[in-house]
């Protein structure tokens, strides 16, 4: 896969989480949650964020679950220009896995936030993040 994320350090165990057993995930891949609890890769800014992907599902190998990371510190590709602190966003389409900073995106009100800048990063810079996935609201700290 292009572009996976990277962890650094392990803050929680990852959750399982259900997968669908013709589905292909990479270790590392940005994914989206769906009810009940389960989750594939993401297609980009308006998913509910999962998490990260702790390891690979390979496609009709008869696995349900697979790991899941919501918390910890990873190495993510940036997709415009991100500050330290910015909350950030899955902006890819399950196989480039980038992400974007949500206060460019015209605000922050309503938008699906995975995690935190922890450094400031260019177009097409790796950087740190703090895995948080969540959804924020407009007013709201």
């Amino acid at each position: 896969m292009t572009n996976e994320a990277t962890l650094v350090f392990e803050t929680a165990v990852p959750i399982p989480f259900t997968v669908s057993d013709s589905t292909g995930i990479e270790k590392g891949a940005l994914l989206k949650m769906s009810d009940p609890m389960t989750v594939a890769l993401s297609d980009g800014e308006g998913d509910v964020v999962g998490g990260i992907a702790k390891d690979e599902k390979i496609a009709s190998d008869g696995k349900l679950k697979l790991g899941v990371y919501r918390a910890g510190i990873f190495r993510v590709l940036a997709s415009g220009n991100i500050t330290a602190g910015d909350p950030v966003g899955i902006d890819g389409d399950g196989s480039l896995n980038y992400t974007y900073s949500l206060n460019g995106a015209g605000g922050v009100s309503g938008h699906k936030q995975l995690g935190t800048a922890l450094e400031t990063a260019s177009d097409e810079e790796t950087y740190l993040m703090e895995l948080s996935p969540g959804y924020i609201e407009a007013g709201v700290a």
